[in-house]
């Protein structure tokens, strides 16, 4: 059964850090593109960083993570990490994993239609 299991969220204060893990079981990571996605209250859920397989190139769907947030994977321990560093308020959501699987085709993980998700992990900013 492939599984992805999110966890690292909390209750943080803002200018606070967090890194989110998403571990994965029932298949390996090695050729499969990730995301990390977020909903807020009453908001669509948006797309927030994404790294390749193929190569380890990371994007950020979001301007506002630019500089804050950085995406990183290790294959040997199956996982891939967010790391959330002077946190906004406005980051306040609920934070997902996705994995899209590439076939060993490679790709640009912000183009994929994302196959598989956790359950997600709440992340809160406030003082």
């Amino acid at each position: 059964q492939l599984q992805l299991v999110e966890s690292g969220g909390g209750l943080v204060q803002p200018g606070g850090s967090l890194r989110l893990s998403c571990a994965a079981s029932g298949f390996t990571l090695d050729y499969y593109d990730i995301g990390w996605f977020r909903q807020a209250p009453g908001k669509e859920r948006e797309g927030v960083s994404c790294i390749n397989s193929s190569d380890g190139t990371t994007y950020h769907f979001l301007d506002s993570v630019k500089g804050r947030f950085t995406i990183s994977r290790d294959n040997a321990k199956n996982s891939v990490y967010l790391q959330m560093n002077n946190l906004k308020p406005e980051d306040t959501g609920v934070y997902y994993c996705a994995a899209d699987p590439t076939f060993g085709y490679g790709g640009n993980c912000q183009y994929r239609g994302y196959d598989y998700w956790g359950q997600g992990t709440q992340v809160t900013v406030s003082s």
